[in-house]
């Protein structure tokens, strides 16, 4: 008779724990890759708000030289200010 029974209860109970815990699968093996990122077929409404959202898209875009031309039919009129200066090229 054990004179802690909860404590050997206790005890029992993680020693059981850990060991299932060790059985879980291959822990070598890898995981299967991300998928390839949706390619874009449209702009955004979003990107015709202001001069400076039309050219943060457009530099976002990755660069491809077997893309089709993106859609415009989310955008009625491109931004156009008279105020603002010209963006840069580079």
């Amino acid at each position: 008779m054990t004179r802690y029974p909860l404590l050997a209860a206790l005890a029992a109970s993680v020693a059981a724990g850990g060991l299932v815990a060790g059985c879980g699968g291959d822990s070598d093996a890898t995981p299967p890759p991300p998928p390839p990122p949706v390619a874009m077929t449209e702009v955004p409404a979003s990107a015709a708000a202001s001069d400076a959202a039309l050219e943060a898209f457009a530099i976002a875009l990755a660069p491809t030289e077997t893309g089709d031309p993106l859609l415009l039919d989310n955008i009625t009129t491109l931004p156009s200010s008279e105020t603002e200066e010209p963006i840069a090229l580079n």
